[in-house]
C-alpha cells in the first residue's frame, strides 16, 4: 500500500493558517514600508531584524528611548464598522507621542498584527494607516510581525501592538526636573477621543441605542462609527521644534487617566497645576459622552483628554516663542494654566470652569 505525503502548507491551511495569504500581505505592504524610509534606515521588509544607523541620522551622543502601546478597544469600533484604514495611525501616535515627551525624535517603528483569519485587504488597510502615521512622525516602518491565530481570536477580530525607538542628544533629554512654580502650560488641541476610554465609549454607545452606522449626534455629515474612529493626533514635528529651540521644560501626553493622572507624571514633588477649562473649546464629542453617561466634570477629566492631547510646560518668558513654533507646524495651541506649589497629599491638578453642560 502506498501513501502520499500531504503538502505541509495545505495541512496548515486546514488548521486555519494560510501561509500564502501571509506572503501576499508582505508583498502588498512592502511599498508602504518603503514610503517611510528616512536617513539611518532604508525601511526594507523581509529580514529577521532591522538595522538603524544613528550616525547617519545625525546623532553625536544620543540616548535611546523606547515605547510600546496598542490601540485598545477602539479596534472593536473599527471591526464593527469595517473601517480599518485609520487605526494604524492611532497605533503609531500612541507610541511616538510618548517618545517626544522625553525630547526624543522617533526613528523606527515595528508593529505586531494578530488576527483569527488573515484577510489581505483588511491587513493592507491597517498597515497603510501605520505607514501614514510613520510618515506624519518622520520615522521608518522597519518591520513587524503578522500572526494568524485561529482559536485565539474570532474570525474577524484582530489586535495591534506597536513598538517605537527614538533618540535624543543627551543634553536635550526632557525629565521634568527643571519645572518650577510660575511655568506656563500650553495645551495642544486633540482631534477627539484619541485612543483611550473606549471601553466606556462603547458602553455609552450601547446605552444610547445608536448603531455605529447611525448619523453622528455631533457631526451630521458622518456616521457615529466613522466619527469615533477619528485618529489620534501625532504631535511630533511641532513639539520637537520647540524642544530643540530650548523653549520647553516638560510635556505630558494625555492618554488613559486624562488630564488628572497624566500631568503629574512630569512634575517634581511639591508642584501642581491649575487649568482653566474656559481657555480651550470642549469638543462636542465629550459633551455627548458626558450627557449620555451622566458623567461629572471630574469623571471626564480623569478619563478623557477633554480636547487637549498634549500639555507643554514652558518658562513663562518663552511660552509665546514655543506657541509660535508649535503653530508653525500646524498645532492649535491654547494657554491653559500655570504651575504652582501644592501641599503634600492635596490634588496636583485642579481644573476650573469645566461646565456640566457641554456643547453637543
Amino acid at each position: 500500500m502506498s501513501t502520499q505525503s500531504k503538502n505541509t502548507s495545505d495541512a496548515y491551511k486546514e488548521a486555519g493558517v494560510d501561509i500564502d495569504a501571509g506572503n501576499a500581505l508582505v508583498e502588498a505592504i512592502k511599498p508602504l514600508a518603503r514610503s517611510t524610509a528616512r536617513p539611518g534606515s532604508d525601511a526594507g521588509l523581509g529580514g529577521f531584524g532591522a538595522l538603524f544607523d544613528l550616525k547617519a541620522a545625525g546623532y553625536r551622543d544620543p540616548l535611546l528611548v523606547a515605547t510600546t502601546d496598542g490601540v485598545g478597544t477602539k479596534l472593536k469600533v473599527a471591526i464593527e464598522t469595517g473601517k480599518h484604514d485609520t487605526v494604524g495611525i492611532d497605533l503609531v501616535a500612541m507610541c511616538v507621542n510618548d517618545l517626544v515627551v522625553q525630547g526624543a525624535e522617533p526613528l523606527l517603528f515595528l508593529d505586531y498584527f494578530a488576527t483569527g483569519k488573515l484577510e489581505v485587504e483588511a491587513g493592507r488597510a491597517i498597515v497603510s494607516g501605520i505607514a501614514e502615521g510613520c510618515r506624519q512622525a518622520g520615522c521608518a516602518l522597519v518591520g513587524g510581525e503578522t500572526a494568524e491565530m485561529p482559536g485565539m481570536y474570532a474570525k474577524d477580530d484582530y489586535d495591534l501592538a506597536g513598538f517605537s525607538v527614538g533618540a535624543v542628544e543627551r543634553e536635550n533629554a526632557l525629565t521634568g526636573g527643571t519645572v518650577q512654580a510660575g511655568d506656563v502650560l500650553l495645551g495642544l488641541a486633540s482631534s477627539g477621543v484619541h485612543s483611550n476610554g473606549f471601553s466606556l465609549v462603547r458602553r455609552l454607545v450601547e446605552k444610547s441605542g445608536l448603531g455605529y452606522a447611525a448619523p453622528c449626534p455631533w457631526d451630521a455629515e458622518k456616521g457615529l462609527g466613522e466619527a469615533l474612529l477619528t485618529p489620534t493626533r501625532i504631535y511630533v514635528k511641532g513639539t520637537l521644534a520647540a524642544v530643540r529651540a530650548g523653549a520647553v521644560k516638560a510635556m505630558a501626553h494625555i492618554t488613559g487617566g486624562g488630564l488628572i493622572e497624566n500631568i503629574p507624571r512630569v512634575l517634581p514633588a511639591g508642584l501642581g497645576v491649575t487649568l482653566d477649562a474656559k481657555a480651550w473649546p470642549l469638543l462636542p464629542v465629550f459633551g455627548w459622552l458626558a450627557k449620555t453617561g451622566g458623567l461629572t466634570p471630574a469623571d471626564m477629566a480623569r478619563t478623557f483628554n477633554c480636547g487637549l492631547g498634549m500639555i507643554v510646560v514652558c518658562p513663562a518668558e518663552r511660552a509665546e516663542e514655543a506657541a509660535a513654533l508649535l503653530r508653525q507646524h500646524g498645532e492649535t495651541v491654547y494657554t491653559v494654566g500655570t504651575v504652582h506649589a501644592v501641599a503634600e497629599g492635596t490634588e496636583r491638578v485642579t481644573v476650573n470652569g469645566m461646565d456640566t453642560e457641554w456643547p453637543v
